[in-house]
């Protein structure tokens, strides 16, 4: 993309972005729509007894959830694009060999499964699955009203220790329990361990997956920029705090767990190179230099 069309683009996102302002903001204005946003806040109610607050354990899953994703991301994009790959990665015995990006992809997404299936079930044993998961069809509604409330840039009153608002409830749902098990299936499909059958090839054929792979990546990333940006715009500390500290106040702990975090993203982004990943992946293979 040249840097005229970069820059039209950018002013086309400012103008549209600016558009959906100002219709958010005249819909405000509406009798109708002001009764149905006293109606439904954006916030549905949990049901009575649900766990009130963040444990450590959820901290340390969204930490670990956050920094796979980075590097699953980063060497996804690294296989899409990578015309020569500098090492081969092969297990021992067999003659069948895939890039180092590759393997260190598929390495990342067995942690990142395991993660996530931990998350699973220490969420519907706390009980704290009920913060995710809509126990109610007024999510749709409340859903509708933070989306106006967010759009007019007159947010919404929340507290995230006690409940989240209906639109993270369904978007958090969407993640965990639809795009996470569909990148999952997707990139089972591509990936070599998948069996050589006939009849699952044309069950599920690897273009399918391929077509829906690559958008959920899209999707992943896109949920992680709006989720950081609301984070910071909605009362960084605090937010900080519950996410990284599990504390409900406004001290600079969370900030500074946050910045350690990104300062180890960035140390594992920078380590994520055939000179560090190579011993790793000789450890249970063959590793080879590319052609």
């Amino acid at each position: 993309m040249t840097r005229r069309r970069s820059i039209i683009l950018s002013a086309a996102v400012v103008v549209a972005l600016g558009v959906v302002v100002l219709l958010a903001q005249w819909l405000r204005s509406l009798p109708d729509v002001q009764d149905f946003l006293t109606t439904y806040p954006g916030q549905s109610e949990l049901p009575e007894g649900s766990p009130v607050g963040l444990p450590a354990w959820l901290g340390w899953q969204h930490f670990l959830s956050a920094f796979l994703l980075l590097l699953i991301v980063r060497t996804g994009w690294q296989v899409r694009t990578q015309k020569r790959p500098p090492m081969l990665w092969s297990a021992r015995g067999s003659s069948k060999k895939i890039s180092l990006t590759l393997w260190l992809h598929l390495a990342l997404d067995i942690l990142w499964i395991a993660n996530g299936l931990v998350f699973i079930v220490l969420i519907f044993v706390s009980g704290h699955w009920v913060r995710i998961v809509p126990t109610s069809w007024d999510v749709v509604p409340n859903s509708l009203s933070v989306a106006i409330q967010y759009a007019s840039l007159n947010w919404p009153s929340e507290n995230g220790w006690v409940n989240y608002n209906a639109l993270q409830q369904l978007t958090y749902f969407v993640t965990v329990f639809l795009a996470a098990p569909l990148a999952i299936l997707t990139g089972l499909r591509m990936s070599p361990v998948w069996p050589r059958s006939p009849g699952l090839a044309r069950v599920y054929p690897i273009e399918v997956a391929r077509k829906l792979h690559f958008p959920v990546m899209l999707y992943f990333v896109l949920f992680t920029v709006a989720h950081v940006t609301l984070v910071l715009a909605t009362g960084a500390l605090r937010n900080l705090n519950h996410m990284y500290a599990g504390r409900d106040d406004t001290s600079w702990v969370g900030f500074v767990l946050f910045a350690v975090s990104l300062v180890v993203m960035a140390g594992a982004v920078v380590l994520a190179r055939p000179l560090f990943i190579r011993p790793v992946a000789s450890l249970v293979g063959e590793v080879s230099r590319g052609r």
